[in-house]
């Protein structure tokens, strides 16, 4: 047997502090080693943090990164573990994102990434050089190039991310070329459904390359970009370990790599596969790793699942609606979490809770990254976090209702939040008469302009509260609102951080509903028994005022996602809707498209917002659109 341990080591790092980034990578590491770990898989970027984006410009910042790697090197050298994580190097002119090996107290080699994704949320190409097949080079005196390291425990081969999202990507060619273990180090962002993906994905790439892949995943939130964690690893097409999501921390597998180099051995079609490709492919130049690990005489044949190596594992997969939905709210906590952490000028979060769903989603989103964040109190102690560390206001017209003032309040008292009452009506009766002293002869006061007024009015005064209290202000619209325009510039789509702005409208009462069902809280209760209004105006109610949310949501899908003209809109919206008229169903598609278009000036001008699936709405990083356009080309 050839017995190693491999650890994957989940890092929370912050873009730029590359020191604290490599301190909680050391501590990381030593816990791994404390653990038996001959191998211990770190992020990518985890020294400089990810995403950088143009800060990669900053000669200095990737000088501070190649500094803090020689720092992790000293730090980790008593360790007998060999390590791989992610940074920033400079060759020449050119930039790249790379994996180091180091072990024993020295960097052994930087591994370019090939793959640089330029499509959804990465810009890596725009600041980036890509690596290539039979490069070799060496950088400050450290082999730099398409490399695998020999460790006295078998052959390693290092990779970044998008390289095993592709098929073609430079784990054939390694194994192919003697690598054994993969280790892929990523910053792969939380998008609803990925993490399943993503272990179809690594359980194919080890199937197919008849290697071990080690997949070490980042944690945290940067921006608008969540990050859940976690990874994978597989050998051989079999995944041993599936590491916990969502949390900072290390989890190990024992395997014999023994295995990998048997079945390599019987497998006839990748012996042949790996003649014909060797005998024409690049070379992959070998680094001879001369330090040895430690600890591998100590470890032991992994025991099997119900001492049986013929039985299934038990299944522990979660429902899927339970899965689904414990996912987007982890996810939510934690973008919200680390936002206000990280970015360090805050000191409290506000919620204006309007009595409705959207708000009130907001608010127990904040309140779940309290319980997440202090886990390690007991309930009590995080109540009084959560008094501490949350605020909510109710900010009432003529027009709120008993109802979602009873709603707004149950919330609050549910979650432990303190709540405050604090009318605008006087304020926006002032409002009103200033601007009618700006009007022109045959100008007046529309309908539209007295609601947007309210809105701004609630805006104005969240925007001082956060001034006076350091406050960070959660914008609490969604997706569906959002893309058809219907919420109002300085009013509702204000804030410093949008939490479910790519979060549509159907999924926002899917998860309430869930959340109703697992906590039965009498907020909740109260909360659904009005139908959506944004209480503006007498008798208004939102799907009356556009149309039904699931009509609303599968017009975006279709029209935003997946490119339809509005008359394909249309006709598939017949098929998905029987029990709406035909016509109704392409009135409502041409007026999406209509106000979807007329919308683009407002929601480029949103808040960043957090970033949870494959059809977001921000064009800083998902849908880029021009404002200025013309529907002539479907018309």
């Amino acid at each position: 047997m050839r017995l190693v341990r491999v650890s994957l080591a989940s890092v929370n790092a912050t873009v730029g502090a590359c020191r604290s980034n490599v301190d909680r990578a050391v501590a990381l590491v030593k816990q791994a080693a404390a653990d038996g770990a001959t191998m211990v898989a770190l992020p990518e970027q985890v020294i400089g943090g990810y995403p950088p984006e143009d800060l990669v410009q900053w000669r200095a910042f990737v000088d501070a990164q190649r500094l803090e790697l020689e720092r992790f090197a000293r730090e980790t050298a008593p360790l007998g573990c060999a390590c791989a994580l992610g940074l920033v190097v400079a060759r020449g002119a050119n930039l790249y994102n790379v994996a180091a090996l180091v072990h024993g107290g020295q960097v052994w080699g930087f591994v370019p990434k090939e793959k640089l994704p330029l499509y959804n949320v990465f810009y890596e190409a725009r600041t980036l050089a890509r690596g290539a097949p039979g490069l070799y080079d060496t950088v400050g005196g450290v082999p730099f190039g398409d490399l695998v390291f020999e460790l006295d425990f078998g052959t390693v081969a290092l990779e970044v991310c998008e390289d095993a999202w592709s098929p073609d990507g430079p784990m054939r060619r390694r194994s192919y070329a003697g690598a054994e273990l993969v280790v892929n180090l990523s910053a792969s962002p939380f998008r609803l459904g990925v993490n399943e993906t993503r272990r179809e994905m690594i359980a194919t790439r080890a199937a197919d390359c008849q290697a071990t892949v080690a997949y070490a995943n980042m944690v945290g939130a940067n921006d608008g970009l969540v990050f859940d964690g976690g990874g994978y690893i597989a050998q051989n097409g079999r995944v041993l370990l599936a590491a916990a999501r969502f949390r900072e921390g290390a989890q190990a597998v024992t395997l014999d790599l023994d295995r990998t180099r048997r079945l390599r051995t019987e497998n006839t079609t990748w012996r042949a596969d790996q003649e014909a490709f060797a005998a024409l492919a690049p070379r992959v130049t070998a680094v001879k790793v001369g330090a040895p690990t430690r600890g591998r005489g100590a470890l032991v044949f992994p025991s099997q699942q119900n001492k049986s190596f013929f039985l299934p594992p038990g299944d522990t997969t979660p429902h899927p609606r339970d899965a689904f939905c414990e996912d987007l709210l982890d996810a939510l906590a934690l973008g919200v979490g680390d936002y206000f952490e990280k970015n360090a000028c805050f000191k409290t979060i506000g919620v204006a809770l309007s009595g409705g769903r959207d708000s009130m989603l907001v608010l127990m989103v904040a309140r779940r990254w309290i319980d997440r964040r202090f886990s390690d109190l007991p309930p009590a102690a995080r109540k009084a976090k959560a008094g501490e560390l949350l605020r909510a206001f109710f900010m009432p017209t003529r027009y709120s209702s008993p109802e979602t003032a009873a709603a707004a309040a149950q919330v609050a008292r549910d979650l432990d939040v303190p709540f405050a009452t604090v009318s605008i009506d006087d304020a926006f009766e002032r409002e009103l008469a200033a601007v009618e002293k700006m009007l022109q002869p045959g100008e007046a006061l529309t309908k539209l302009a007295r609601q947007n007024a309210q809105a701004r009015v609630r805006s104005e005064r969240m925007w001082t509260w956060a001034n006076a209290a350091g406050g960070l202000f959660l914008q609490t619209s969604n997706m569906s609102e959002k893309a058809v325009g219907y919420v109002t510039i300085g009013g509702d789509g204000e804030g410093a951080l949008s939490v479910i702005a790519n979060v549509p409208k159907t999924v926002v009462n899917h998860v309430i509903d869930w959340l109703y069902e697992k906590t039965k809280l009498e907020g909740i209760r109260l909360t659904l028994l009005k139908p959506a209004s944004a209480e503006l105006a007498d008798d208004q109610e939102d799907e009356r005022d556009l149309m039904p949310f699931p009509v609303l949501d599968a017009c975006f899908a279709l029209f935003a996602g997946e490119k339809m003209s509005p008359a394909e809109v249309a006709e598939a919206l017949v098929a998905v809707f029987p029990e709406h008229p035909a016509d109704q169903l392409k009135e409502w598609a041409a007026r999406f498209v209509r106000l979807f278009t007329a919308s683009i000036y407002k929601w480029v001008q949103a808040p960043i917002s957090l970033h949870v699936g494959n059809l977001d709405l921000e064009r800083e990083r998902a849908l880029q659109l021009p404002v200025v356009q013309r529907s002539e080309w479907y018309k």
